[in-house]
């Protein structure tokens, strides 16, 4: 199969935006068999062109969506495939479908963020001929505001690299110290004060108990979190943004993976990382992460999320319970391995483009 692949317009491929780690993960994957073509925007650093085996990556000017959709259309010109995926954008995949009707386009949608505006996006996401959901949850909330495509919506689950994610050859913390990680944007509604107030909580009964934070955010809410972090007598590291590449190190460093988040969550790529790493997570049980971790077998799912008070009780669960945690943490690397590789991720979406490809 020849695969074109589209990312959106905003970080470039290798990038550290997480649809942008999903799909340069899934192309290698693909590029095993097929022969696959991965659209990006172009980046100070990075080639305009490069290749690794039949995998190749383009990148192209961009700035506006409409500047970069105009300068993807001009690349396909006299180029054919017998597939293309549009992650993210259903303008693109809406555009794109025009320029090539008799070619099958996928739009892999992440997140319910580019269709909020329902009636605004209706026309566009109409256009593609099948819609791939990452978690079983995103794909009934888009069922929901698109009724009348549900038929063509599929759920593929992402996935993590399970060998550069992987538990250390032993977690030497002191037995009086509990390491919490938190990763994603510090924003909002990821819950991070949830989690400092949680903390609070946990440093009541284990004293040792410590909060490292990966991520950036503004200026003005970091100092908030500060602030709150003082005035609750929390140690938190704020680590800022940390290059992918090397984020897996901070996972083998934690004892635990918080993700206290507080709106709708469509998979949260954080919680299989931490998994891979052997760490047992204590996450708000929204949207499809419910789908990720098993309470009480892999970790701990927060329904009350936004009363500190379960993330804090759950927390303390693991620290309280070390043997208990301990067979967590290899029961979340192995749920990793078995379902959540991105071997798997790339064969479930073959299967499901091999019914539109003739």
């Amino acid at each position: 199969m020849n695969i074109l692949m589209v990312a959106p317009e905003q970080i470039p491929v290798p990038g550290n935006g997480s649809v942008e780690i999903c799909m340069l993960a899934i192309a290698k994957e693909l590029a095993d068999r097929h022969t696959v073509t991965l659209v990006s925007r172009k980046s100070k650093g990075l080639p305009p062109v490069s290749r690794t085996g039949k995998l190749t990556i383009v990148r192209l000017p961009s700035g506006s969506s409409n500047r970069y959709i105009a300068y993807v259309l001009n690349y396909l010109k006299g180029r054919n495939y017998d597939l293309i995926q549009v992650d993210n954008r259903p303008y693109y995949a809406a555009k794109i479908k025009a320029a090539f009707p008799y070619t099958p386009v996928s739009l892999f949608l992440h997140s319910l963020t580019f269709v909020k505006n329902t009636a605004a996006v209706a026309p566009s996401i109409a256009k593609a001929d099948l819609i791939v959901a990452n978690s079983d949850s995103l794909k009934a909330k888009l069922s929901e505001r698109f009724a009348r495509l549900a038929g063509k919506i599929y759920t593929v689950h992402l996935g993590v690299d399970t060998e550069r994610f992987k538990p250390p050859a032993r977690r030497t913390a002191p037995s009086d110290q509990l390491r919490v990680l938190f990763a994603g944007r510090v924003i909002p509604r990821k819950g991070v004060p949830v989690l400092i107030k949680a903390m609070e909580l946990v440093r009541r009964e284990k004293a040792g108990a410590s909060l490292t934070v990966i991520g950036g955010g503004k200026a003005g809410y970091l100092r908030d979190l500060r602030r709150l972090a003082g005035k609750h007598r929390v140690p938190v590291r704020f680590a800022g943004k940390v290059p992918h590449r090397l984020i897996d190190r901070y996972f083998r460093q934690a004892d635990c993976f918080a993700c206290p988040s507080q709106e709708h969550e469509a998979f949260g790529l954080v919680n299989v990382e931490a998994m891979a790493s052997g760490l047992p997570v204590v996450a708000s049980d929204i949207g499809g992460i419910g789908e990720i971790v098993n309470h009480g077998y892999n970790g701990y799912l927060v329904r009350a999320y936004t009363d500190p008070r379960e993330h804090a009780k759950w927390i303390l669960q693991l620290a309280k319970h070390p043997e208990s945690a301990a067979k967590m943490s290899r029961q979340a690397r192995r749920d990793a391995v078995a379902k959540f590789g991105w071997k798997q991720t790339a064969a479930k979406l073959l299967k499901i483009y091999n019914r539109y490809v003739s």
